[in-house]
Order: C-alpha cells, then structure tokens, then sequence
C-alpha cells in the first residue's frame, strides 16, 4: 500500500508517518490489513526520512498541479491531507490561505479524480468552521458560520470533499480536530498557539503569555489522540459513515483557568506563576468565536475516543517529551 501525507514535514506528520511505520500496515476498503510498502511526505521543507527504505520524502507546492500529479498515482491507497497555512496566518494573508487551505485541496481532490481509482482521503478540519451564536453544545447538524478566512477555507473544502466522495472520485472522511495541546516546539502564527504555550514554556522553566481570558473555553486534544484519531479514521468502514463524511472528534471541554489548574496539579505553583495574562484582542475575537463544546457521539460510536482529562494530556506531554520539570 503507498500512503501520501501531504504536511509531511509538520509537527503531526512526522508523528503520524512514525505511527504507521510503527504498524506496518493499514486497512483497505475491504477492511483487510496491507502492508505499507511506501510512505510519501510532502510539504514545502525537507522533513525526516526516518532512516527507512519505505520513505520517501518530497519538497514541494502542494498548490501546484505538477507536484500533486507526481506524489498521486493509481498505486497511492490512502492519503491524509494535513497541509494548510494556520488560522492566524490566514487570517494575515487571505492570498496565501486561499491558495493552500482551498485551492490545494481541490487540486489535491482533482488530481484523485484523473487517476480513478478513488482513493481514501483523510481531511482535517477545524472547530474554526463554526462561529456566530451557538448552542452551549454544538451538534452534528449546528449550521457552519465560520468567522475567519481559516474557517471559512475548512468549510468549503469539507463541502468539496463530501461532493467528491459523493460522486465516487475519492473515499473520503473529515476529521474536525479540537486544537492540539500540548505541542512541543516554538510558538506558530496559530490563534490557538497559547493554548500550548501556556503549558509548555513554564514547564521549560520559562514564562508564557496568555492572550484570553480564563473563562475562554477550548476544545482540546492530545498529539496522543490525534495521531490515533487520524489512523482510525482512514481505517473506519465507507458503510458505515453513509453519506456524511465529516465527524466531530472527541476531546475535551476546559476553560484556561481549568488547563492552568491542571498545570498547577501536575507541575507545582511556580510553574503556574509563570504565565503572563496579556489581553490579544485579535486573539480573543478569533478563538471566542470557536465552540467550546462538542457532541461527539456519532465518532464515539465508530470507535474513536479523546482524552480522560487535561492533567492526564500534560502528563503524557512530559513523558513522550523526556520534560524535566524545572522548580
């Protein structure tokens, strides 16, 4: 089985590239075990080849058609399609956002399309498709109001998608993450970005800026969980999904006071008096009009879980991160 992971460089593509590697294999449409013989990483840097023969990586614009029609051929089984500019960075530069969050994944959809084997495609989302006035617990039905560019490019390529699919060019399935927490590394142009920071930093021994406010609600996942999300959500059965494609995966309900509290149980007070609370106006219109809360009961049924608490997510955050906690 040949496996595409466009963002291959990224954060959650190189996690999920070590995860299948780790396995070995995926299941087909027919719900059999296929070994994976080649594992494809796009993105426009040079990730990690993992030192497997299996592995190819590739440098590339995924906006360009002749970069698409070289990484997809009639061999390519599953393709999770993670690349896209984040939403802060879409939010600055609506050309570019355009170009990779919409304009890309259609190519990446025509593309599946010519070759006409209709591949499985696995799509992330975002909680950033809806805004406006919602309901304290957003449904599987509850309208799409995106309030960004960010969102608004997720909503229409989760449309293209499920069209896609409908007419039998792809086999597709969206998966609306919760934001990731906890990330390692540097900050990036996410509007969400503090809800990793806020952790990470004073677990480093260093202080972190908080740009909301504590009451400010998120729907949060582990990498943990994510990773896991992405995989059995290639590997759920068509039938089973029916015609609607997109799910709401589990995670959890926390305010930032609630993830600075579990902080503090995990970490100590000094680690929790690290944190600088500094108002973002920006920030706090972009992630207020975000859902707090979902109901993830049609994921729930096809096999897919979240997270038990956020103390347990920033434990496994120190433990695959090798963190010392600094007094």
């Amino acid at each position: 089985m040949k496996v595409l992971i466009t963002g291959g460089a990224g954060f959650l593509g190189q996690r999920l590239a070590r995860e299948l590697l780790a396995r070995g294999s995926l299941k087909d449409e027919h719900g059999k075990s296929q070994a994976i013989t080649e594992l494809v990483l796009l993105d426009v840097v040079h990730g990690s080849d993992f030192g497997d023969s299996r592995v190819r990586t590739e440098v590339g614009d995924i906006a360009e058609r002749s970069v698409l029609e070289r990484m997809i051929d009639d061999r390519t089984s599953a393709i999770f399609h993670l690349a896209a500019i984040v939403s802060g960075q879409a939010e600055a530069d609506f050309d570019l956002g355009m170009r990779i969050n919409l304009d890309a994944s259609r190519l990446l959809l025509e593309t599946c399309r010519q070759r006409g084997h209709a591949p499985r495609v696995v799509f992330t989302s975002s909680v950033a498709v809806y805004g406006g006035d919602l309901p304290e617990v957003v449904q599987d039905d509850t309208a799409l109001n995106p309030q960004s560019s960010y969102g608004a490019q997720k909503a229409i390529a989760e449309l293209l998608l499920n069209d896609y699919t409908r007419r039998g060019f792809v086999d597709g399935r969206v998966l609306r993450l919760p934001t990731i927490s906890v990330r390692p590394g540097k900050p990036n142009a996410a509007a969400s970005s503090f809800a990793s920071g806020i952790i990470r930093e004073p677990l480093n021994g260093e202080a972190a800026v908080c740009p909301v406010a504590g009451a400010t609600r998120l729907w949060l996942l582990s990498p943990r969980k994510a990773i896991e999300s992405l995989i059995a959500g290639l590997e759920i059965d068509s039938a089973a999904l029916g015609n609607q494609r997109v799910l709401n995966l589990p995670g959890i309900s926390v305010s930032v006071d609630e993830m600075v509290a579990a902080l503090r149980e995990v970490a100590g007070e000094e680690a929790a008096k690290r944190i600088v609370w500094q108002p973002d106006a920006r920030v706090e219109k972009i992630v207020g009009s975000w859902p707090g809360q979902w109901d993830c009961s049609r994921a729930e049924r096809l096999g897919l879980t979240g997270d038990h608490s956020f103390a347990d997510v920033i434990r496994g955050y120190i433990a695959d991160e090798g963190i010392q906690i600094r007094g």
